[in-house]
């Protein structure tokens, strides 16, 4: 997987679709995603570099729920290819 900006954007792409907002935020905490007053909030730590970005995505994607049908075609398949990563991995321990 690509650490590029237009990869980032895709997968910031897969939470906007799915109603999650996403914002950037400076501080020093762990980057996540959390729950605001029942809306769907991402927070991420702005002064993470592009490739922290995208890792934290790539691990939070799967956990959060992602409603696939409001999932453009090119996102379904990059979700799907996300998930079936992190399926592999849990299985392998």
């Amino acid at each position: 997987m690509k650490f590029t900006q237009p990869h980032l954007d895709k997968l910031q792409q897969i939470l906007s679709e799915s109603e999650y907002s996403i914002r950037y935020e400076r501080g020093t905490f762990q980057s996540g995603w959390c729950l605001l007053e029942q809306k769907r909030i991402v927070v991420l730590n702005k002064f993470l570099d592009t490739e922290g970005k995208i890792n934290t995505l790539l691990d939070l994607i799967p956990q959060v729920q992602i409603d696939f049908d409001k999932l453009t075609l090119e996102s379904q398949k990059l979700y799907t290819e996300i998930t079936s990563k992190e399926r592999q991995t849990t299985m392998q321990f």
